[in-house]
């Protein structure tokens, strides 16, 4: 595949558009552009998804580090280790075929437990538990984010954008080094990762400028479209 074509210029809008709800309301760069990269090619699912997240969430990370409570997120971080090895094996496990139905799964319940009214408490044991799924998931799927993001949503929007960017940061660096023993992060995706770089860049520097005057309910209705949008496509093509 010529990796210098319109195939490039489509996966870097979709990262953009990933990177910009992301710093916007907390999660979401896989969610929304996992899917979509997958059917523009898997090579692009799950090791390039993972690099631009970890990237990203470097970003988010430095500027709201004073938000950030690392101690409150010791179980999740424990949790994610045995998660990412369970995914790892999942990704020498399924097909291509299986992986495309599971992105879009994984999306749809992304965009379902967003939508739940119920609240739970960030309990030591819960956030082991969250953090074991959100290993598995962004192991096999680069989709990690729902999990953490179901226990965090109800801190304040500073608390929980940086407490996510620094879980992320840990747990993209844990999912590169198990898909990479897998033998799905090799050079060859390092190299179609960098053209993504300033797509996520561009992303983030645009979330902060403009989003910091916008609902952020509003943000967030728009954000679930995208997902449900990208999480339906794969499932259908999927199931074809």
């Amino acid at each position: 595949m010529d990796y210098l074509s319109g195939t490039t210029l489509v996966s870097a809008l979709l990262i953009f558009i990933g990177s910009f709800v992301q710093t916007a309301i907390g999660f979401g760069l896989a969610v929304v552009a996992a899917p979509l990269l997958f059917i523009l090619s898997p090579d692009y699912v799950p090791a390039p998804v993972t690099l631009s997240a970890l990237v990203l969430s470097i970003l988010n990370a430095l500027k709201l580090r004073s938000s950030i409570s690392i101690g409150g997120l010791k179980m999740a971080l424990l949790g994610r280790v045995p998660g990412s090895m369970v995914g790892g094996v999942l990704l020498t496990w399924v097909s291509v075929k299986v992986l495309e139905l599971w992105l879009g799964l994984l999306v749809l319940f992304a965009v379902l437990v967003s939508l739940l009214p119920f609240r739970l408490e960030p309990t030591p044991r819960r956030m082991a538990i969250a953090g074991f799924f959100s290993g598995f998931f962004g192991t096999s799927s680069a989709i990690g984010g729902p999990p953490m993001a179901l226990l965090l949503q109800h801190q304040e929007a500073n608390n929980l954008r940086g407490n996510l960017a620094a879980f992320f940061v840990f747990s993209s660096i844990m999912s590169l080094i198990v898909q990479g023993v897998a033998g799905f992060f090799t050079w060859h995706h390092i190299l179609i990762s960098l053209p993504l770089m300033p797509a996520v860049l561009l992303g983030y520097l645009l979330a902060i400028k403009f989003t910091q005057t916008w609902p952020k309910e509003k943000i967030r209705r728009c954000a679930l479209f995208l997902c449900f949008l990208s999480g339906l496509t794969a499932l259908t093509k999927g199931l074809m």
